[in-house]
C-alpha cells in the first residue's frame, strides 16, 4: 500500500477522508480548500480545514460537521448583546482553532505549520494540509456584483443567481512544500477528489498554480466522487449553482467539470443509468453506494474508491503491454 492524497472540502469530503483515514492512517494526505477562508472579528477562520480536523479527530458534531460536538454559543450571544455581528454564528469551542490560528499567523508561522500542530495535538496521524500557505479567495460573480463566498453564503443566504467564479490570488499562490512532498511521493497510489461542490470547494485547489499539471504528470490514477445524487446535492448548493451556470445538475454535469483531469468517476447506484454517458467523456465509471450515514458507510466507499483506482492502474498496465 502506498500514499493516498485526497483533495477535499466540506462535510462530504471530510467524511470520505475519514473513511480513507480509517484504512490508511498516516499514509493519507489531505489537501484542503482554503478559498473560503475569511476574517471575522479579527480572527482567521478556515472552515474546511476545521471541518476536516474535527472529523478525522472524531469530535465533529453529527448534525453540523463544521463544528465540534457539544458546541455552545455564549460568546455569540454576548457579541450580539454588545452590538456585534449576528452572522456567522460563532460557536464557543470553534473559536479555539481561530484564536490559535490567528496567533500563529501573526507570529509569522505558515498556515500549514499551524494546521499540522493541530493534527498532532488532536492525535490525527494523517497529514491535513492547506492547499497553499498563500491567500486565495473565492469570489462568486452575481448579477449584483462579485462577492466573497463567505458573504454570498452568510450575508446573502446564497440567494443571488451565480454567473461565474473568480479565484483571487490562485495564479500567484504556490503549493506548500508539504503538499508537494505528498504529491511527489514515490509510492503515490491514487489521488481522490472528494464529494464537494466543484466550483467553490474543489476548483480553488485545482486553480493553485501548477496543481493541474502536477496531477496530470504524476501518473497515479485520479478519481473523483460525485456530490450530486439523483439530480440533487447531498448538502450545500451545488445543484443551484450548476443550474444557474447553465450546467446540467447531475452526476454527469459534475463529471464534465473534471474533463481531461480525472481517470475515473464514482457515481451513486441511483444514477447507474448515467454510466455510459459519463464514460463517453473519456473516464471510467464506478456506480457504488455514496451516501455516508455511518462510519461503516465511509469505510465502504473509501475501499470501493481505492479498489477502483487500483483497477485503473491495472488496466493501464495491460494496455501498455
Amino acid at each position: 500500500m502506498g500514499t493516498v492524497v485526497t483533495l477535499a472540502a466540506q462535510v462530504g469530503g471530510a467524511k470520505l477522508a475519514d473513511g480513507l483515514y480509517r484504512l490508511r492512517g498516516k499514509d493519507l494526505a489531505v489537501v484542503v480548500n482554503t478559498g473560503d477562508d475569511f476574517e471575522h472579528v479579527g480572527l482567521a477562520f478556515s472552515p474546511d480545514l476545521d471541518t476536516m480536523l474535527y472529523t478525522l479527530a472524531g469530535i465533529a458534531s453529527e448534525r453540523a460537521g463544521w463544528q465540534p460536538e457539544g458546541e455552545t454559543h455564549a460568546v455569540q450571544a454576548m457579541l450580539s448583546a454588545l452590538g456585534g455581528p449576528h452572522r456567522p454564528a460563532l460557536g464557543d469551542r470553534s473559536l479555539a482553532a481561530a484564536l490559535l490560528r490567528t496567533e500563529g499567523l501573526a507570529a509569522g508561522r505558515r498556515l500549514t505549520q499551524v494546521t499540522l500542530d493541530f493534527c498532532r495535538h488532536l492525535g490525527v496521524q494523517a497529514r491535513v494540509l492547506p492547499m497553499s500557505d498563500d491567500a486565495v479567495r473565492t469570489y462568486v460573480l452575481t448579477d449584483e456584483g462579485a462577492v466573497t463566498f463567505h458573504d454570498y453564503f452568510n450575508e446573502l443566504g446564497c440567494e443571488p443567481s451565480v454567473r461565474g467564479f473568480q479565484y483571487a490570488g490562485a495564479d500567484a499562490a504556490r503549493l506548500s512544500e508539504e503538499a508537494l512532498d505528498a504529491l511527489h511521493a514515490p509510492d503515490l497510489e491514487a489521488v481522490i477528489i472528494g464529494p464537494a461542490n466543484p466550483y467553490h470547494a474543489i476548483r480553488p485547489i485545482l486553480e493553485v498554480a501548477g496543481m493541474r499539471e502536477l496531477l496530470r504528470s504524476r501518473g497515479a490514477p485520479v478519481v473523483a466522487v460525485t456530490p450530486i445524487v439523483g439530480g440533487k446535492a447531498l448538502t450545500g448548493n451545488a445543484g443551484k449553482m450548476m443550474r444557474e451556470l447553465g450546467r446540467e445538475a447531475s452526476a454527469r454535469g459534475v463529471a464534465g467539470e473534471y474533463l481531461r483531469l480525472v481517470d475515473g468517476f464514482v457515481i451513486d447506484r441511483t444514477d447507474a443509468d448515467l454510466s455510459q454517458s459519463i464514460a463517453s467523456l473519456g473516464m471510467r465509471v464506478l456506480a457504488a453506494p455514496t451516501l455516508m450515514r455511518s462510519s461503516e458507510d465511509r469505510v465502504a466507499l473509501a475501499r470501493a474508491v481505492l479498489e477502483f483506482a487500483a483497477s485503473i492502474r491495472e488496466a493501464r498496465a495491460v494496455e501498455a503491454e
